[in-house]
């Protein structure tokens, strides 16, 4: 069914402020540093960043300079990953149950959601950052050379 909003856009944000912040280097940024930047409790973005963490998308590192990294290159992460990372298997409300729902509602709606799910999986966390780019930002941290032969 389709993603549900709020949980895709929160992986999302997180990704795209660790790319920022500190990529896929040895920099790191603490979850209440993400947390001030987003506008958030730090206590409600953890279950996100842990599902990062367990999908592999972000890397944690522990102690007192502990943080989160990237944990594939930003050109290696879809939007598609970020937001199933994130995502609960519950279906939902499943809506009408008359014919033509079943009928016509139903198939439409998986038609969307197949459509989101191809578009998610074609934009990168990389692509984000030249949008990012393209807008004035500038980045503190670069990325290291990452050749794939």
């Amino acid at each position: 069914m389709l993603i549900r909003r709020d949980r895709a856009l929160l992986a999302l944000d997180i990704l795209l402020d660790v790319a920022f912040h500190a990529g896929r280097g040895t920099t790191v940024t603490g979850a209440a540093e993400i947390a001030d930047r987003l506008g958030l409790a730090r206590r409600g973005i953890e279950p996100a960043l842990q599902a990062l963490v367990r999908a592999g998308l972000l890397e944690s590192l522990r102690g007192p300079r502990g943080g989160y990294r990237l944990g594939r290159a930003p050109r290696a992460i879809t939007l598609l990953d970020a937001a199933l990372a994130n995502h609960d298997d519950d279906p939902g409300d499943p809506g009408a149950s008359g014919a033509l729902s079943a009928a016509v509602v139903q198939p439409l709606w998986k038609e969307l959601d197949n459509a989101l799910r191809e578009r998610l999986a074609a934009l990168t966390i990389g692509d984000l950052l030249q949008r990012g780019a393209a807008k004035g930002l500038k980045r503190a941290v670069t990325e290291p050379l990452n050749f794939a032969i």
